[in-house]
């Protein structure tokens, strides 16, 4: 995606939803200082950009009986573009594995994986990880506690 210019209103805006998804636009044009059509123009204009992807809660997983988090390290046999993408394709259909990076080193992904219990996650080890494609090894590390949980990126206002 081509990087498009971004002036202080656009960057506040930008802020201020990704610290509060819920505002009305009435009060994000307040907060950046215009008013409500040209504010709202602005939004779809950043959403069109791509720079705005998309609205979500952010829902409590202990509240909805997910107590465990795990990360698992995956590592292929092989790392030809094919069999990554075959990999990616597999886990992107399981629901528990919230996300999926390809990294650089040693490991070639690591997953986020939600779960019930411990036993639900050995189960979901032995049932689909262990059986996507091109698996060589998954070492798991399970979360004993989060001390921060930041979602988006740092924005500096200007």
């Amino acid at each position: 995606m081509k990087k498009s210019r971004l002036d202080k209103i656009d960057i506040n805006i930008l802020k201020r939803l990704q610290d509060e998804g819920r505002v009305t636009n009435v009060a994000l044009a307040k907060s950046v200082g215009m008013s409500a059509p040209p504010c709202l123009r602005r939004v779809r204009a950043l959403e069109n950009a791509g720079h705005i992807k998309g609205y979500n809660a952010r829902i409590n997983p202990n509240t909805m009986g997910y107590g465990v988090t795990v990360f698992a390290m995956v590592k292929l046999k092989s790392q030809v573009e094919n069999d990554l993408a075959e990999f990616e394709k597999y886990i992107a259909k399981i629901p528990v594995i919230r996300e999926c990076h390809m990294l650089a080193g040693e490991v070639d992904f690591i997953l986020k994986i939600v779960a019930k219990d411990w036993d639900a996650y050995h189960n979901i080890f032995r049932k689909e990880l262990s059986n996507a494609p091109h698996v060589l090894s998954i070492k798991s590390s399970l979360s004993v506690r989060i001390s921060k949980n930041q979602p988006g990126i740092p924005i500096d206002l200007v």
